[in-house]
C-alpha cells in the first residue's frame, strides 16, 4: 500500500484540469520537503465545489476518520489499537488507503458496508502528486543453511508519470467533527488498485499502487454523478506502465525530509531503473 507521497510542485504556477486553472504558487504545502507519510502535515487535494461546476485546492488530514468516532481519544484507539478488557490487543485500522475494488463490499460477518462507502458515492477528490514511494523486498540467503532469511532487505523507489510535474490520484474524503470540542476538519484516504507490471516488480510484497487517473477520468471521478459500477471501475483503474518511470533512491530518505536522490544498488541488477529512465533524467529539480 502507499504511505508516502511527494507533493513538491515548484515549477508549475497553476494546476490545470479540463481547461480549469487554479493558482498554486502561494500554497506552502506544495513547497515543503518532498516526503509525506501518515504522520505528516496535511495533503493538498482538489475538491469539487457544492454544485460540482468547479473545484478548489484544499488541504486534508491523510488518514480517513469515520463519522462514528466521537473524539480524538477514540480516533487514537481506532488508528493505533488498544488493549481490550480481556487482555488481548485490538489491532488498529489503516485508513490512509482504500482498496478501489472493495469500496462497496459488504462484510459477511456484520452485514455492514465498508467505512468508505458513503464517501465513494458522494465525496470523491483528487490527490496531487509529483511522485510516490514504494519499497522492493529482497530476501537474502542464509550462508550457513542456504535458506532464505525471514526478514527482507528493503530498497526504496520513487515512481512517477513520465513528462508530468504533477498527476492526480483518486481520493475519498470525509468531514469529521470532534463532539467534545466542536472542531471539524476534512480527512482523506488514497484509493489503491492492483499494481501494473512495472510497479508490481517494485512493490513486490503487496503488488498494489495508487489509482492514478489521466485528466479525463480524473475529472469524471471528481465531478460526475456516478453509479456504483462506474465508481468501482474508476477506482480500480490501472495506469499504463509505459507512461510511468521509476528509480531506486537513497535509504531512509523518509526520515531526513530531504529530496530523494538516485542511488544504484548493484544487488538489484536491472531493477534500479525498471521504468527505463536514465540517471540524467533523475535529478528531481
Amino acid at each position: 500500500m502507499c504511505y508516502y507521497n511527494g507533493q513538491k510542485v515548484t515549477k508549475a504556477e497553476y494546476i490545470e484540469l479540463m481547461q480549469l486553472e487554479k493558482y498554486i504558487a502561494n500554497i506552502p504545502e506544495l513547497k515543503r520537503p518532498t516526503v509525506l507519510g501518515p504522520e505528516s502535515p496535511q495533503m493538498v487535494v482538489l475538491k469539487p465545489n457544492a454544485d460540482h461546476s468547479d473545484f478548489d485546492v484544499s488541504t486534508m488530514r491523510w488518514g480517513y476518520i469515520p463519522k462514528g468516532l466521537a473524539n480524538l481519544e477514540q480516533v487514537k484507539r481506532f488508528e493505533n489499537g488498544y488493549k481490550k478488557d480481556d487482555g488481548t490487543f485490538q489491532t488498529g485500522y489503516d485508513t490512509e488507503n482504500a482498496r478501489g475494488e472493495e469500496l462497496f463490499w459488504i462484510n459477511p460477518k456484520t452485514n455492514k458496508p465498508k467505512i468508505f462507502r458513503d464517501s465513494a458515492l458522494e465525496n470523491r477528490c483528487l490527490i496531487i502528486s509529483h511522485q510516490y514511494y514504494e519499497w522492493h523486498h529482497m530476501y537474502r540467503t542464509n550462508k550457513r543453511t542456504g535458506e532464505l532469511l525471514k526478514t527482507p532487505d528493503k530498497y526504496p523507489f520513487a515512481i512517477k508519470v513520465k513528462g508530468r510535474e504533477y498527476f492526480h490520484m483518486a481520493g475519498l474524503w470525509n468531514t469529521w467533527t470532534d463532539r467534545d470540542t466542536g472542531e471539524s476538519f476534512d480527512t482523506l484516504a488514497m484509493v489503491t488498485t492492483d499494481a501494473n507490471p512495472l510497479t508490481a516488480k517494485i512493490h513486490n510484497s503487496k503488488k498494489r499502487m495508487p489509482t492514478i487517473l489521466p485528466d479525463q477520468l480524473a475529472w469524471e471521478w471528481m465531478m460526475s454523478d456516478l453509479p456504483q459500477e462506474r465508481i468501482t471501475e474508476l477506482a480500480s483503474f490501472q495506469f499504463p506502465e509505459e507512461h510511468m518511470e521509476a528509480f531506486s533512491i537513497n535509504q531512509k530518505f523518509q526520515f531526513t525530509g530531504e529530496d530523494p536522490y538516485y542511488v544504484r544498488y548493484p544487488e538489484l541488477a536491472d531493477l534500479n531503473n525498471p521504468g527505463g529512465a536514465e540517471p540524467a533524467q533523475m535529478s528531481l529539480f
